[in-house]
């Protein structure tokens, strides 16, 4: 029976580092609780003394915390004794338990189930061994870069996508970092799997887009022109579109992402469907390396997009000019596909 109700969020802690149990109340469930379900997900146990079956359910609820050791957190709380926190919650009979997770309710149950139901509820909603070890490789990584050491970084995200290889984030995270370092082989063998996908995953194909700008400039003579050698091709022929999107890419590859989404964008105002609509499947892509991906919970990543770009300066940034260009260029788009 699931068990989600609306209303503020009341919980009770039972702190469960092995020795004494933490007494949760409602001035005290907000750090204890609350802040702990952003990490981790926190199993909620209401109970009472003089409830026989709670008396059953606890203890396998205690063991199965031992043994998922760390992979949920249970807590408890007294019924009798928090009946504010147990009315919040709208709870009619006990036991009941309420998971949480980011803060909110996801399911529950009722009554004293048995070991074999309660480890499928578990498993239904707390990451696997190897989701959990992988957490923590990638939070390696993440400190690897901010210190510099890419190649370390690199590897720290290899071994977390090896232990959880359904993982996108990671995959995207991985993707990313070797395009930046110039890994292009590692990068596109990475991005196969997800981009042969129905339908095609938009933050995969961006990258995909990225590198091919990359690549391109590697393998193309028109990889070394100046940009006014393409200008020059151009005003001779206003819809010499491939000549406009080689520019773009180019573009692309220096980090001049406006810049290509100009260029770009002339060639959508001219012929929307030009070689299977590539300038502007190319311009979405650009403005998904450019949109910052969701914060994490009690994290912020000011001024870099979810490809890892720096778009502005530090000052630009504390005026937080990237929302505004991103609708700008959004807008911008939309007027010429209307």
């Amino acid at each position: 029976m699931s068990l989600l109700h609306n209303g503020r969020l009341f919980f009770s802690d039972f702190a469960r580092t092995s020795p004494p149990m933490i007494d949760i109340t409602v001035q005290n469930f907000e750090t204890e609780v609350i802040a702990a379900s952003m990490h981790t997900p926190v199993l909620v146990d209401f109970w009472a003394p003089w409830c026989g079956p709670c008396k059953t359910l606890g203890p396998l609820l205690e063991k199965l915390e031992a043994e998922y050791a760390g992979r949920f957190k249970l807590v408890k709380i007294d019924s009798d004794q928090e009946q504010q926190l147990a009315a919040a919650f709208g709870i009619r009979s006990i036991p009941t338990c309420i998971l949480l997770k980011n803060g909110q309710p996801v399911d529950g149950f009722t009554g004293a189930l048995p070991e074999g139901q309660l480890r499928q509820f578990l498993d239904q909603h707390v990451p696997g061994e190897g989701a959990l070890q992988a957490e923590t490789e990638a939070s390696e990584a993440e400190a690897l870069l901010e210190a510099g050491d890419t190649e370390a970084a690199a590897a720290k995200l290899a071994d977390a996508l090896a232990q959880d290889p359904g993982n996108d984030d990671l995959r995207a995270d991985y993707a990313r970092l070797l395009i930046a370092t110039g890994a292009f082989e590692e990068a596109a063998a990475l991005l196969d799997e997800p981009l042969k996908r129905e339908p095609r995953p938009l933050r995969f194909d961006a990258l995909r887009r990225w590198l091919d700008a990359l690549e391109f400039v590697q393998r193309d003579e028109r990889g070394d022109w100046a940009i006014e050698q393409f200008d020059a091709r151009i005003a001779e022929n206003k819809r010499d579109f491939d000549t406009r999107f080689a520019k773009a890419r180019a573009l692309m590859a220096e980090g001049q992402w406006t810049a290509a989404m100009d260029e770009l964008l002339e060639i959508i105002m001219r012929d929307r469907k030009w070689n299977d609509e590539a300038a502007r499947k190319t311009y979405v892509a650009i403005l998904e390396l450019l949109t910052p991906p969701p914060p994490k919970p009690g994290a912020g990543a000011e001024g870099k997009s979810a490809g890892g770009i720096e778009l502005t300066g530090k000052a630009a940034a504390q005026e937080d000019p990237q929302a505004a260009l991103l609708s700008g260029y959004r807008r911008k788009l939309s007027m010429a596909l209307n």
